[in-house]
């Protein structure tokens, strides 16, 4: 079996080499650059399986990875940053990032972090079952080829997009709440707030066109979860 390949971005050598080399003892092959440039190559040259980013970097920063690699694919992204606020933990996630990792950090707990999140990408998950289709109102999803559709159109969905709308599609009419969501889609090992699933609800949000003032698929039920309409709706 290969081994996970992890691309780690950090400029600071005192920290950069340890954590590399703590990949490479967890079983992980490290890939290391130092700037926002080098990194974007190497991801591109060379397809990691997960992208380990320091927010600060000397010509940009590591949410300028972040988001250039997501317009080209899905791959799992953790943060790493001395700067622990809510507001910076909000602003990773909102911009992709699966976890958020504040400076200082032991290199075991940045591996149990990596090893969560290959779990959750690795499962490719649709919550439960793996194939089937799913249909209310105009929107579809075909479960096993990770497709989905509203009308004619398909939908751009990122992995956990998906995920969260088979989850809640699969129960249409009822009220999954937060917490089985956050447990079903993002692992019950999920270290990070639970702020990203209001993120990734108004994404989604926003892929389904849906008003969430006037909502026709996603209802918010204040202090318990969502529902998406159900067929009768």
């Amino acid at each position: 079996m290969p081994r996970p390949r992890i691309l780690y971005v950090e400029d600071e050598p005192s920290i950069l080499e340890p954590m590399a080399k703590a990949l490479d003892r967890a079983g992980f092959e490290a890939i290391t650059a130092r700037t926002v440039r080098e990194a974007l190559e190497l991801d591109e040259r060379m397809d990691p399986d997960l992208l380990l980013l320091d927010l600060s970097l000397p010509d940009g920063d590591g949410r300028d990875v972040c988001r250039e690699v997501r317009r080209r694919r899905d791959v799992p992204v953790i943060m790493l940053t001395a700067r622990g606020t809510e507001t910076d933990r909000i602003v990773g996630l909102e911009i992709g990032a699966d976890d958020y990792v504040v400076k200082p950090f032991s290199s075991a707990e940045v591996v149990a972090r990596i090893r969560a999140v290959l779990r959750r990408s690795a499962r490719g998950e649709a919550p439960m079952e793996a194939t089937g289709s799913l249909e209310v109102d105009d929107v579809r999803v075909d479960v096993g080829a990770r497709r989905a559709w509203r009308g004619d159109s398909e939908l751009e969905l990122s992995r956990r997009e998906f995920d969260l709308l088979v989850r809640l599609m699969r129960d249409a009419g009822r009220v999954v709440t937060r917490e089985s969501l956050m447990d079903d889609v993002w692992d019950v090992n999920w270290f990070g707030s639970t702020k990203t699933l209001d993120v990734h609800v108004g994404w989604l949000r926003r892929k389904l066109a849906d008003d969430p003032q006037e909502p026709r698929y996603i209802h918010t039920v204040r202090g318990v979860g969502f529902r998406f309409a159900g067929a009768e709706s």
